[in-house]
């Protein structure tokens, strides 16, 4: 058994230009808000679990839980990109010109 080269990987994907790659992907400002509609998205879920919860409306806990679990995530994650975001503002504005 002979074993040969390794072959390139050929893909559409992998040659595309650098043009079309810029517009393929979404940019920071996207992301970002794609991310805190989520965010609100499970906080308004969890919101709603919990009322339905407390007025006997659904009494499972455990979805409930989840629910709370899955907004508190995403709201913590949203808070370390913010600190990110604001430390990454205040060290550009320490550079001197």
């Amino acid at each position: 058994m002979s074993i040969g080269p390794i072959q390139p990987v050929s893909s559409p994907a992998l040659e595309l230009s650098p043009a079309s790659k810029a517009e393929a992907r979404p940019g920071f400002a996207e992301h970002l808000k794609a991310t805190l509609t989520t965010a609100n998205d499970l906080q308004h879920k969890s919101a709603t679990a919990q009322q339905e919860l407390a007025t006997g409306r659904n009494g499972n806990i455990h979805e409930t839980m989840i629910a709370m679990d899955k907004a508190d995530v995403s709201f913590r994650m949203v808070m370390a990109v913010r600190d990110k975001v604001v430390a990454a503002y205040q060290e550009v504005m320490r550079m001197q010109a």
